[in-house]
């Protein structure tokens, strides 16, 4: 996957759905990421894929990114 994909597969995360990453590459319980309420960041002049939850800014490398579950709108990943 690369950046332009995951920019399009995130755009509908605006606050009102998780995400959960798994990455290729990385060891146990590294592989997997789940952000609440993740929220996509517009382009900036970096062209980092950034996803926040409010409190904290993530930036991930679509080239590790094996699959990705994006929630329903307001419904929380359990599992």
């Amino acid at each position: 996957m690369n950046n332009d994909q995951l920019r399009q597969a995130l755009a509908e995360c605006s606050g009102r759905r998780d995400v959960q990453f798994c990455f290729t590459g990385v060891a146990d319980a590294a592989a997997l990421l789940t952000i609440h309420a993740a929220m996509i960041i517009p382009d900036e002049e970096d062209h980092l894929i950034k996803l926040t939850d409010g409190r904290s800014e993530y930036i991930i490398d679509a080239e590790r990114v094996a699959w990705l579950r994006i929630g329903a709108e307001h419904e929380a990943l359990t599992h």
